[in-house]
């Protein structure tokens, strides 16, 4: 499929004067089409059927580099499948993507996407422990969102906690952390594991809630049983 194409696809779907409240609420310098996240999925599901995975993220790249709004969360939603192979093109561009975040809705389909690709192959966590030491706020950022899938097993394997372990201790570096994305991606990681596996949050919050700021440490522990 060729970009001005799959643009095309795109300007059909936006909703006249939704451009404007989108750009103000995303606080979005980039074109900004007004286009509704369900249509966006939708568009990006009937790629996903008709393009095989070289051509996926081909696209993929395109739409990223025409740093459109939608086209963006839509290059990520691209490459959100379980089943990507082969996918190691796929799991670079992810990569590269990464320094380019500025903002959370972008940054956070791109993680969604992201997640599929170390669940596939959780040794590239590897890779997303480097995020964790860099000067980008997003990038340290993103090293906590994409790795969300890890607080949800109610059941982990050994290696799955090991990896729990890991990830808890990334957060405990980022707790004095002043930024206010950087603290909401502690309480976000914490609250969502709060929910499988209260014990570890707790203690996270015995040991290192008194650094946090009080939104951060109130909201990690809104859900805890």
């Amino acid at each position: 499929m060729m970009l001005e194409q799959a643009l095309e696809t795109l300007r059909s779907a936006i909703e006249p004067g939704r451009a404007a409240q989108m750009a103000a609420y995303h606080k979005q310098t980039r074109d900004v089409l007004g286009i509704s996240n369900p249509d966006i999925n939708q568009i990006a599901q009937n790629w996903r059927q008709t393009l095989d995975v070289p051509a996926r993220v081909s696209l993929a790249r395109d739409l990223w580099d025409t740093d459109i709004f939608e086209a963006r969360i839509a290059a990520a939603k691209l490459l959100t499948q379980a089943r990507l192979r082969p996918d190691e093109e796929a799991w670079t561009l992810i990569q590269s993507w990464v320094p380019d975040f500025d903002s959370w809705a972008i940054a956070d389909h791109v993680c969604s996407a992201g997640s599929k690709r170390l669940i596939a192959d959780p040794t590239r966590v590897d890779q997303v422990e480097t995020w964790t030491k860099s000067d980008h706020m997003w990038t340290r950022r993103a090293a906590l969102v994409i790795m969300l899938p890890w607080t949800k097993q109610n059941f982990p394997k050994p290696a799955e906690l090991e990896i729990r372990d890991r990830v808890l201790g990334w957060a405990a570096g980022y707790v004095t952390d002043p930024d206010w994305f950087i603290q909401k991606s502690v309480s976000w990681w914490l609250r969502d594991l709060s929910k499988h596996d209260p014990d570890r949050t707790r203690a996270f919050l015995a040991q290192y809630g008194d650094q946090m700021k009080p939104f951060a440490r109130k909201d990690a522990a809104r859900k805890l049983p």
